[in-house]
């Protein structure tokens, strides 16, 4: 397939930026213009010379920035044949998205997610689209999810210590969709949280109508007088905790205060909720699971381990529990996708190589940013066990005036306020290491003039 002259003009919009080379700008133009599906994979480009005379520039200019993408992959040219769009497969296979690699107009870093394993996802999908027959001749109706589905999570509880039937798992479109929904059933006015702690949560139980009440956590751990005070707030509402490599400070919760929690929460009458999209995100040299606290309603999700597009979460409860929050009437419109369901079908069933690999990398690439930032009075942090970030605390300077300059240096990050309820924790900031080494050292740059201005 050939693109027009009209379609290349559209595709690329206004590709000049002041103060950056027409090489840059072109070559920049047509990558976003491919990530954004502006420009289709497989197409084919005019000609040079056609392409010098549409877009106004010399023939040279044009050369020069086809060869900077076809040295990235971007495009390919066969001796006598148009150069054909494609995606690199370095872009195709890294563990970053590619707004957090450098390679597009900055680096956003302001959600800490992975890129999805391409060869493994596409592989996944044609599976699941080969079985679709039997689905597609039912109703369609989303219910609590597919049997199938269903089962191999079920499965995979019960492997870990925790014996689980398929009737107590509850399907919805990703973890966030799992706490509206649990927000919509139980419907707490109060609801304990972490301080820091995930924004997206915060964001939920807040549109739920739940005031939030803060407990204290550190990359040291949990402060429990101040949990049993927030957990005492929230007197027969809602608690919602990440104990495993919790988001944004990385903290692993011991064995020794689940049981605590678990004491705390039965005595004030609170619904646990348990966020375990971070579990599988074990970046010791041995992955050793801790116990999971007793009694709490368990939410689970892939965008960590897999990809954040694939929409699938899970409740995991007791079977009436999972039976009543089936019958509320978010459950439909919470659900996940029947197709979307088929494909984790297919990458659950064999989850280990994804996460392996993923575990070495994000290892790798925590052990670089570490080395990186260590030693600077400029900020103090603990290297994680597990997750996908630092939880820096910085020293004589506020986090959004640090945001602020990074910005300036092609670097989007999150500031502590957005991680608290309580709009505290201004000299903090998350640098996620999801990025490969380059961008790291590109992001270590951007924050030691961000401290220094």
């Amino acid at each position: 397939m050939r693109t027009s002259d009209d379609q290349l003009v559209r595709a690329l919009g206004e590709w000049r930026r002041p103060a950056v080379p027409l090489i840059d700008a072109l070559a920049g133009a047509v990558r976003d213009a491919v990530l954004d599906g502006r420009l289709r994979t497989g197409s084919a480009l005019p000609a040079e010379r056609r392409l010098a005379t549409v877009l106004g520039i010399s023939r040279g200019t044009v050369t020069a920035a086809l060869d900077r993408l076809r040295d990235g992959g971007w495009v390919h040219t066969r001796h006598g044949s148009a150069s054909t769009v494609r995606l690199p497969t370095a872009a195709a296979e890294r563990i970053a998205p590619i707004s957090a690699t450098g390679e597009t107009s900055s680096l956003d870093l302001r959600r800490a997610v992975p890129a999805a394993p391409q060869a493994a996802y596409l592989a996944a999908t044609r599976r699941a689209v080969d079985r679709l027959a039997p689905l597609l001749a039912q109703d369609g109706e989303p219910g609590p999810g597919l049997p199938e589905l269903r089962t191999l999570i079920a499965g995979r509880y019960t492997r870990e210590g925790l014996p689980t039937r398929p009737e107590q798992i509850l399907i919805t479109s990703g973890a966030r969709a799992a706490l509206a929904l649990l927000c919509a059933q139980l419907r707490p006015r109060v609801a304990a949280v972490e301080t820091p702690t995930f924004f997206d949560a915060l964001h939920v139980l807040r549109g739920a109508g739940a005031r939030p009440v803060g407990c204290r956590v550190t990359t040291d751990g949990w402060d429990l007088d101040q949990l049993d005070d927030a957990l005492r707030a929230a007197h027969g509402g809602l608690g919602y905790l990440v104990p495993d490599f919790h988001n944004p400070t990385g903290a692993l919760m011991t064995a020794a205060t689940r049981r605590t929690v678990a004491e705390l929460a039965a005595r004030h009458g609170v619904t646990l909720v348990v966020d375990e999209t971070m579990r599988d995100l074990d970046l010791r040299d041995a992955p050793r699971p801790q116990p999971r606290i007793r009694r709490a309603v368990l939410l689970g999700s892939v965008s960590k381990a897999v990809w954040g597009g694939l929409r699938i979460g899970w409740v995991r409860g007791t079977a009436r529990f999972i039976g009543e929050l089936a019958g509320n009437p978010l459950c439909g419109p919470l659900s996940a996708a029947p197709m979307q369901q088929m494909v984790a079908v297919e990458l659950l069933g064999d989850p280990d190589t994804v996460l392996m690999r993923r575990r070495a990398e994000l290892r790798r690439q925590r052990d670089h940013l570490s080395g990186l930032l260590a030693g600077d009075d400029r900020w103090r942090f603990t290297v994680p066990p597990g997750g996908l970030a630092l939880w820096l605390r910085l020293a004589g300077i506020r986090a959004d005036t640090v945001v602020e300059r990074a910005r300036a240096h092609r670097l989007d990050l999150t500031p502590g306020p957005r991680f608290a309820a309580d709009a505290t924790l201004t000299h903090h900031v998350r640098v996620p290491f999801t990025p490969p080494p380059a961008a790291l050292d590109d992001i270590a740059a951007a924050l030691d003039h961000a401290c220094r201005e």
